[in-house]
């Protein structure tokens, strides 16, 4: 199925975590940057349902309110999705909500505590999702982590045998915390820098964004960039070698997709002396 859709002036503008921003560009008649959420799709060969879960998700939590990310690991396309809502307990996008809305598109074995101060979550989405083969057994479950001088997140990843820890989140202003971001990156269990240069990290093509987001996962380090133009996009797909069509698709519609921010990020671990980058994604709204 290919299916592209045009900006209207009903549409918000995002990012990643749920923050606002301004057009950076005229953006009538423009693409939303769903069209590349539904590339990945066609060039992935996914199931038609992926689009139907699309549309149960708008009609669940509000169009623009559902964050996407386009995965690439180990040669192959993977996706996840994120919903946000900062009230907390307050929430009204919450899982419980969410996961009604998907059923019975796609059926879950697993639910939050919705006592719990999340301000996030996200669930993988795959065919076998949404084709019944399996169900949702695992929710990424994100709370803020007070007393950090920037701002700042847990990931807790909560299944039917409990929970555990994922990860921890520092967001940075990208200009303004420049020594902190590299001071960050250069306190790792991961990485050796007297063999890899902060900046295979801290890429210079990308560190010209609005936020830097720096994450300390069980077996990776991970780096952010929010907020990187359609230029920037194309460089990072390029350089990390995804699949010619998707790089084309950016590259040929450069002018319908220049309205837009990105926002993009890597894991990163040390192999012998040598950097190695095992996962990479991409993000946008539907």
């Amino acid at each position: 199925m290919t299916r592209r859709e045009r900006m209207t002036d009903r549409d918000l503008f995002f990012n990643y975590c749920l923050w606002a921003y301004e057009p950076v560009a005229p953006w009538q008649d423009k693409w939303r940057s769903a069209n590349l959420l539904f590339h990945s799709f066609e060039r992935a060969g996914a199931d038609d349902r992926m689009f139907d879960l699309v549309e149960r998700l708008r009609g669940t939590v509000g169009p623009s309110m559902t964050v996407w990310g386009v995965k690439w690991a180990g040669g192959k396309i993977g996706w996840e999705y994120y919903f946000y809502d900062y009230r907390r307990r307050e929430r009204e996008r919450s899982a419980a909500k969410v996961l009604r809305g998907m059923a019975p598109l796609a059926r879950s074995t697993v639910r939050l505590n919705e006592n719990h101060h999340y301000f996030m979550f996200s669930l993988d989405i795959d065919d076998a999702l949404v084709t019944g083969a399996r169900s949702v057994d695992e929710i990424h479950m994100y709370i803020g982590n007070p007393g950090s001088d920037v701002s700042s997140g847990i990931c807790y990843a909560v299944t039917p045998a409990g929970s555990r820890l994922e990860n921890f989140y520092f967001f940075f202003d990208a200009r303004r915390h420049r020594e902190d971001i590299l001071n960050k990156i250069a306190c790792s269990a991961q990485i050796d820098q007297g063999a890899v240069e902060l900046g295979e990290i801290y890429r210079p093509e990308l560190r010209d964004c609005r936020t830097i987001c720096l994450a300390n996962k069980q077996r990776t380090d991970c780096i952010y960039f929010s907020g990187i133009t359609v230029d920037q996009l194309i460089f990072f797909l390029n350089w990390l070698d995804y699949p010619r069509s998707l790089c084309s698709l950016v590259e040929r519609n450069r002018s319908r997709l220049d309205h837009l921010l990105y926002d993009v990020g890597f894991d990163y671990r040390m192999e012998s002396d040598r950097l190695r980058i095992e996962k990479s994604g991409y993000y946008g709204i539907f």
